[in-house]
């Protein structure tokens, strides 16, 4: 599952997107996963003007990438409000809670991730 601005650097061929995620990203074996919280905060961040990107154009950039939306679902729920509050982002929420949930690794460059027991690899 990728985190938020792991999917926009993949997107934007970013520099800052590691040889490791990239290769794993690129890999046709990979099912690569986005929760429905990424397109969500890229558009509540575009509404406000904090970003150029809307979700509703990455949304359909990834969908014709292949990658697999993760909707929300009621397991998901019950592992968000069984988790601990390590920091405050709603959006890294419902990602770690959908990602412990689907038994999914999470590419992210956010140390806190990790604190809440899912699998990363750096971003």
């Amino acid at each position: 599952m990728l985190d938020t601005h792991v999917l926009l650097w993949w997107l934007q061929d970013n520099s800052r997107l590691g040889q490791r995620a990239r290769s794993f990203i690129a890999d046709p074996d990979s099912q690569i996963l986005v929760s429905i919280a990424t397109p969500w905060e890229i558009s509540v961040k575009h509404r406000i003007g904090k970003m150029g990107d809307s979700g509703a154009a990455v949304m359909e950039a990834l969908i014709d990438q292949g990658m697999t939306i993760v909707d929300l679902k009621p397991a998901h729920l019950k592992v968000l409000e069984a988790m601990p509050l390590l920091h405050r982002d709603p959006f890294d929420h419902l990602i770690i809670a959908q990602a412990a949930a689907e038994q999914a690794i999470v590419i992210t460059d956010d140390a806190k991730f990790p604190e809440y027991g899912v699998r990363c690899i750096p971003a």
